[in-house]
């Protein structure tokens, strides 16, 4: 059975790096008494920053646990299970998983806007820049707009066929930034892992997104997407936000 190795990027500041062959995230320096780590083999390697109370024998057996088993999509909210934060929050977050296909859409669409966030010329407008750009590229990206618990969740896995070329862009406010990111395993090794956090920052903060409006920063960050990946794969590509 074919695994996709698929890459969060959360919206708060994280410093990426990757050991190959698994994609990693890591907390900067300052913080690097308080990480712990897991790896999920063909999958995902995260280092996360638990609760200051939670007990490191009891993190370090629930990590233990998750190494065993294989990385499954999920969309929890905006949350993938790249982000959980600690022991008993990762059993919480775990058993929280959303999968409510019911919220899915009746016929296929690279849009999904459960939040209400867009207008039906904004997702037509964004609907038509998302197949240009997986006709001229390859790259398969994909919107979801939501308010977590309010989400479709893991069913835009097979909803959306999300495989290594895909990009799954998360448009949630729930948790500040509203810009989330998970990455299939073709585009990380394309596209630098700083344009994901520096596309975060600029449009994906609380100040923008409540003075533009969610949609703006959605329609912003879709369009600095697609600038990207069109860019020639090299040292210097996506090196500006635009």
């Amino acid at each position: 059975m074919t695994r996709t190795m698929i890459t969060r990027y959360p919206s708060h500041p994280l410093l990426l790096h990757n050991p190959s062959p698994l994609a990693s995230l890591t907390l900067p320096p300052q913080h690097s008494p308080n990480v712990r780590a897991f790896s999920l083999p063909k999958t995902l390697s995260c280092h996360l920053s638990p609760s200051h109370n939670t007990p490191s024998s009891n993190s370090t057996t629930l990590l233990t646990k998750i190494h065993s088993k294989p990385l499954h999509f999920a969309l929890s909210g905006a949350l993938s299970l790249c982000l959980l934060f600690g022991g008993a929050e990762i059993a919480e977050a775990a058993k929280a998983g959303v999968n409510k296909p019911e919220l899915l859409p009746k016929e296929f669409t690279t849009v999904i806007d459960v939040a209400g966030f867009l207008s039906d010329g904004q997702e037509k407008r964004l609907a038509q820049e998302i197949s240009a750009l997986e006709k001229d590229t390859g790259y398969k990206l994909r919107v979801l707009a939501q308010n977590y618990p309010d989400t479709p969740g893991l069913a835009v896995k097979d909803f959306w066929h999300v495989d290594d070329s895909t990009v799954v862009f998360v448009a949630d406010p729930t948790f500040g930034n509203i810009l989330n990111f998970n990455v299939g395993a073709s585009v990380d090794l394309d596209i630098p892992r700083s344009f994901w956090s520096r596309l975060a920052g600029k449009y994906g903060n609380i100040f923008y997104w409540r003075e533009k409006g969610e949609d703006a920063s959605i329609e912003s960050a879709v369009i600095a997407i697609s600038n990207c990946l069109r860019e020639p794969v090299g040292p210097n590509n996506c090196s500006e936000v635009k």
